[in-house]
């Protein structure tokens, strides 16, 4: 088993235990969570390896299945635990962005593409998952609001080419790139940072012709 293969699946359980976490929040039955799972886990790889001409990771091996499924099973378990555990599923989260994230730039890497197209590949690997959970779940998704959180994949991605470009192993590089990712995300919502908001002028003159009426 490679390093990134590691990694891929650990991210795997990190992201599948958040989005059974969210289900279960929803009131889901345990397929509707292995379901929502399952997609927060694989989704933006295999949007990923649509985009690159392969077959999705998932197609080619049940492990990822039976990783899913363990998360759920640890859910059902220790459910009452995680529910009063808020931080640890926001970590689970945070964490699962950083190592997918590498796991995309490193696939679209190895595939010849240009650090451009490694970047927006990493990104979709650590990012849309969670929008297909998301969209499962009703929810606005988390990329499309004010959190930094795709914009902690890129500038993971950035991190990774610097690395190699100066001669770190691959191994290391994929290291720091994951942990930039993780504290990046854990650092911007400590601190309540965010990208600035799209304003509606449109809505703010309707606010003020409502008012002269």
């Amino acid at each position: 088993m490679t390093f990134t293969t590691l990694i891929d699946y650990i991210g795997t359980f990190a992201f599948a235990i958040s989005g059974i976490r969210m289900a279960a929040a929803k009131k889901f039955d345990w397929f509707g969570a292995y379901v929502v799972g399952l997609v927060t886990a694989v989704g933006g790889g295999t949007i990923r390896d649509l985009l690159l001409g392969v077959t999705p990771f998932w197609m080619l091996q049940p492990s990822y299945l039976i990783v899913t499924g363990f998360a759920l099973l640890v859910v059902i378990v220790f459910g009452k635990q995680l529910i009063k555990m808020n931080t640890t599923m926001f970590l689970f989260d945070a964490i699962g962005l950083g190592l997918f994230t590498v796991v995309g730039f490193e696939k679209s890497l190895a595939a010849g593409f240009p650090i451009w197209v490694n970047i927006i590949m990493g990104t979709l690997t650590g990012a849309a998952g969670g929008i297909l959970r998301d969209t499962l779940i009703n929810e606005v998704p988390l990329i499309f609001r004010k959190d930094v959180y795709a914009t902690a994949c890129i500038l993971g991605g950035f991190i990774f080419y610097i690395c190699q470009k100066i001669g770190i192993g691959n191994a290391m590089c994929e290291i720091l790139s994951a942990s930039s990712v993780i504290l990046i995300r854990i650092w911007a919502v400590r601190k309540s940072a965010s990208l600035p908001l799209m304003k509606d002028d449109t809505a703010e003159e309707d606010e003020a012709m409502k008012g002269r009426s």
